[in-house]
């Protein structure tokens, strides 16, 4: 016989990154009783989670789509299905000591939200490997993924793609406006971007879904192949006056791999939503989307823009 004294859990399905506690042993028996949508069901899903690896219940795609959870991602990922995910798009931490509100970033400190969380470099290939090996689970066999990457620790990224299964498709550029000037080397203006499948037999990608064949430019080049080129030249979004999460990637981008690598319907997910742009773009192109978050503040931003369907969220201010 088990006797469960304590039960303690977070970051798991519905609930967010703080610990909701239950004592057991205070009497011999508990009844556990709550209006729908209370908790009993997930408490019992946390019980058997630790005890078997999975929860009591089967999670289905209804229970997944269109929402985000505020929660560590490698955690809420193994209470997804296998290969329940059409399309990943993410944006790691770099684990580059990323100071968010400097001046040189060209941007207002007091309009970006505090909170980033950063990997220690020494950490940064476990980390890396662990929500990767979530990832390729999860993911089905149609589908693909994008992964961005700074310099500094590509190798980790590569390496762990490599490790897990993940077939590269293409190594893209993209290059933006703005770099940090500095005094003793060049400035770096672009970030990696790896885009990897499952199944490069198998994986969905629509060839004509942003320009027909036969498109040209105004000097009679063809659109349809300059749009695939693997160096992407898309601007920084800057939004001045309003508030802002310290790194975000421009619509543009995003929907240019929905494009190409979804449909209508599919299941859009990002391990570390931010801002929430993935989700934002997702629903504004007719995606499913789910993400998680770990950050707080940021979660709770991205929250406010799927809610009001706004795109920019103007800075409060008290009255």
């Amino acid at each position: 016989m088990i006797v469960f004294k304590n039960l303690r859990w977070k970051n798991f399905l519905s609930t967010g990154n703080k610990w909701t506690e239950i004592n057991l042993n205070k009497i011999s028996s508990t009844l556990i009783v709550g209006h729908n949508g209370s908790g009993k069901s997930t408490m019992l899903d946390a019980l058997s989670f630790a005890l078997f690896g999975k929860p009591h219940r089967n999670i289905n795609k209804p229970q997944l789509v269109n929402s985000i959870n505020n929660k560590d991602c490698i955690v809420g990922m193994k209470t997804i299905p296998n290969e329940k995910i059409d399309l990943v798009v993410t944006d790691p931490p770099f684990a580059i000591n990323f100071k968010a509100k400097k001046a040189n970033y060209n941007r207002t400190a007091s309009r970006v939200l505090s909170g980033y969380d950063e990997i220690k470099v020494e950490d940064y290939y476990d980390f890396t490997n662990a929500w990767m090996a979530e990832a390729y689970r999860i993911l089905k066999k149609s589908g693909s993924m994008y992964v961005f990457s700074g310099w500094n620790n590509l190798k980790d990224i590569l390496t762990a793609l490599d490790n897990n299964g993940f077939t590269t498709i293409n190594h893209i550029i993209w290059k933006y406006q703005f770099g940090v000037v500095t005094s003793k080397k060049f400035v770096t203006s672009h970030y990696h971007c790896l885009f990897v499948c499952k199944d490069d037999k198998k994986r969905k990608f629509f060839p004509f879904s942003r320009f027909k064949k036969n498109a040209k430019t105004s000097n009679g080049q063809s659109l349809h192949y300059k749009d695939k080129e693997d160096v992407w030249i898309i601007n920084r979004e800057y939004w001045t006056g309003d508030d802002k999460t310290p790194t975000k990637l421009p619509a543009e981008i995003i929907k240019k791999m929905l494009k190409y690598s979804s449909e209508k319907t599919d299941l859009v997910f990002d391990p570390f939503l931010g801002s929430g742009q993935v989700a934002v773009i997702s629903k504004m192109l007719g995606r499913q989307y789910l993400g998680f978050e770990i950050v707080k503040q940021y979660y709770d931003f991205a929250n406010k823009r799927l809610k009001k369907n706004i795109y920019r969220l103007k800075k409060e201010t008290d009255t």
